[in-house]
């Protein structure tokens, strides 16, 4: 992958998350994929990836992810890329109350599917 290709992988991913689209990253998120938010389990099922996902949306009104900064490594050996991200993501949660915390995100995409999608943010907050 190469830098536009990343970014846009990036922004395509927090804009789907943002706009609580399960069916995006259904699309997104290989068959195999690992994903741990926060201090949660992490989870290797794709379908209790979805799920998990689908209830913490209904949890909150709405967020908003504001990316700082992306970076990447990648291989064409073997077709993969492991990228970073941080920045700040605010929350609205169902009592319209506003919450604020930095991220940090690791994916590792391999044949344009992500496998792993490690988020860690304090969301204890929420």
């Amino acid at each position: 992958m190469d830098n536009q290709q990343v970014d846009t992988l990036v922004r395509n991913l927090y804009q789907a998350v943002d706009n609580k689209d399960v069916d995006y990253l259904n699309t997104a998120l290989s068959e195999h994929s690992r994903f741990r938010l926060g201090n949660y389990p992490e989870v290797t099922n794709k379908a209790k990836i979805l799920e998990g996902n689908s209830q913490f949306f209904s949890s909150i009104e709405s967020m908003k992810h504001t990316i700082d900064d992306i970076m990447f490594q990648g291989s064409v050996k073997t077709d993969s890329t492991r990228i970073s991200c941080f920045g700040t993501v605010d929350y609205v949660r169902l009592d319209g109350s506003e919450y604020s915390a930095v991220f940090s995100t690791f994916l590792d995409v391999k044949n344009g599917l992500i496998e792993d999608y490690l988020v860690f943010a304090d969301i204890s907050g929420l």
